[in-house]
């Protein structure tokens, strides 16, 4: 008896989740940060029940947008004056605001949710690494990265880099043009 009542608690606490964003395409994370935030993964889930989670994202500096994306992608905003339209290109945005686009992209792919503007409260956005310690001690949860980080080759071991099979060998006298 005591068992069901711990699991109906589990149920419908808010649970905090952290989400490591470098290296990831911000599009498809949204819909991951998405599912979260609205409590979409739990058994209770009703589109007008408010039983989502909190989602920490750190390194939100270092996402990765595809192809040429960062000079192609624009981005709108109004003042709400005549005359007080804008569009800013992705690159310049996230100078300006590293969290921004992510930000974006998570509020845009809850298009027809009209809690949106309160499920937002619960995405905690950092530029890098640093999280206030009141925030981190919540976290219960980690979510998987889309898709692994890339390594670079100094970051390889020497002898795995010496063992890996060659396609070419070039010849010592041969120059790059």
């Amino acid at each position: 008896m005591s068992l069901k009542r711990v699991q109906q608690w589990a149920t419908f606490a808010r649970v905090w989740h952290i989400y490591d964003a470098a290296w990831q395409n911000p599009f498809d994370s949204a819909k991951l940060l998405r599912k979260h935030l609205m409590g979409m993964h739990k058994p209770i889930y009703h589109p007008l029940n408010d039983c989502g989670d909190h989602v920490i994202v750190i390194n939100s500096k270092y996402i990765a947008l595809p192809g040429d994306e960062w000079k192609k992608r624009v981005y709108f905003h109004h003042t709400g004056y005549p005359g007080g339209a804008s569009w800013t290109l992705a690159w310049e945005l996230h100078t300006k605001d590293p969290t921004m686009i992510l930000k974006k992209a998570v509020y845009n792919s809850m298009a027809g949710n009209l809690q949106r503007r309160y499920t937002m409260e619960r995405l905690h956005l950092f530029p890098d690494t640093e999280v206030p310690e009141n925030l981190l001690k919540n976290v219960s949860n980690q979510l998987e990265q889309l898709r692994p980080k890339p390594k670079r080759l100094d970051h390889y071991d020497e002898n795995y880099v010496k063992e890996f099979p060659k396609l070419i060998d070039l010849p010592k006298d041969y120059v790059l043009r």
